[in-house]
């Protein structure tokens, strides 16, 4: 009795299937059928998800699961909002989370949460937006962000690519009724502050500011603390951002970070610097086991709190 295998692409809840026995034996112009219909029946059950609100706010910040068209206008992001109580329109925040070179762990990246973080900006009155880019977890899709091997690594491209689905989620935000027009301040982690610090270069009317938390890419090559894939590149990188960022920026490390060092966060911070950009730049000591995640630890709240609440009025 043959056995039958399918194979099946899920998007959005949909499934789209397909026998892998019948392919066998049909050949190659099965196989390209099969290819044509998962390909349209996956763009079918895209377009089937309504993007927006996928229901009810839950909790004091009004937790809320939304569908958010990222740069492609196919791939829809996941994305979790937040906002204060009453009607707005509020200032808009963004958080945006690291990345990986390493496609099976993108695969598996969870939504991200900041919860410190988002608590701390809801209770300042903002309306906060954590969206999962393209190519990572859930969302899936294309991944914008690649750099490269460390030879020909291409950081500026990389966080360009970030950028532009923060872009994105930024211009459908700012069209809700109950975020404001202008005011919005981007932050980022890792790979997330990279993307906004790329972001800062853009021509985006509503960002008034970026904040990046242990800002970079490359770390920990080979999976060896403080080892970068490509120092130099990576400050050449931020000296390209430095001369096209049209909005302040805050960056922030700690002391024990063992993705970028003191001394290379501070080359990046000069590079951008010295070709025009605007950066306030803040060393904190050493934050848990590795500093590099301080945005997640209850002990790093003290330490940031003061320095992004003062570059918030600043921006004011």
């Amino acid at each position: 009795m043959p056995v039958n295998f399918l194979f099946c692409a899920k998007r959005h809840g949909a499934w789209i299937c397909c026998d892998v026995a019948m392919m066998a034996r049909n050949g190659l112009k099965s196989l390209l059928s099969v290819a044509v219909t998962l390909a349209f029946g996956v763009a079918a059950a895209q377009a089937q998800a309504s993007i927006g609100p996928q229901g009810p706010e839950e909790g004091v910040i009004r937790q809320q699961s939304w569908l958010i068209p990222a740069q492609d206008r196919v791939t829809l992001m996941r994305t979790t909002v937040y906002r204060p109580q009453g009607t707005g329109p509020f200032p808009l925040a963004v958080i945006n989370h690291g990345t990986t070179q390493n496609e099976l762990r993108r695969a598996g990246y969870r939504l991200p949460q900041y919860t410190a973080l988002t608590e701390w900006l809801v209770s300042r009155g903002y309306a906060v937006a954590v969206p999962q880019r393209p190519g990572h977890g859930e969302t899936g899709g294309p991944y914008y962000e690649a750099q490269g091997g460390c030879a020909n690594a291409d950081f500026a491209k990389a966080g360009l690519g970030a950028a532009t689905s923060i872009a994105a989620a930024v211009d459908y935000l700012t069209r809700q009724a109950f975020v404001r027009k202008t005011g919005t301040v981007a932050f980022g982690h890792s790979a997330g502050g990279w993307g906004v610090l790329a972001l800062a270069t853009q021509v985006l009317r509503p960002l008034s500011g970026v904040v990046a938390f242990a800002p970079g890419l490359g770390g920990r090559a080979d999976d060896v603390a403080g080892k970068n894939c490509a120092p130099d590149r990576l400050v050449a990188a931020a000296h390209r951002y430095g001369e096209r960022a049209r909005v302040p920026s805050l960056w922030l490390y700690a002391g024990n970070d063992s993705y970028f060092s003191p001394e290379l966060s501070m080359k990046m911070v000069q590079a951008f610097r010295s070709a025009g950009g605007r950066a306030e730049y803040q060393l904190l000591p050493a934050i848990g086991s590795d500093g590099h995640d301080f945005i997640q630890s209850p002990d790093g709240v003290a330490l940031w709190a003061p320095l992004v609440e003062k570059f918030l009025k600043g921006m004011k």
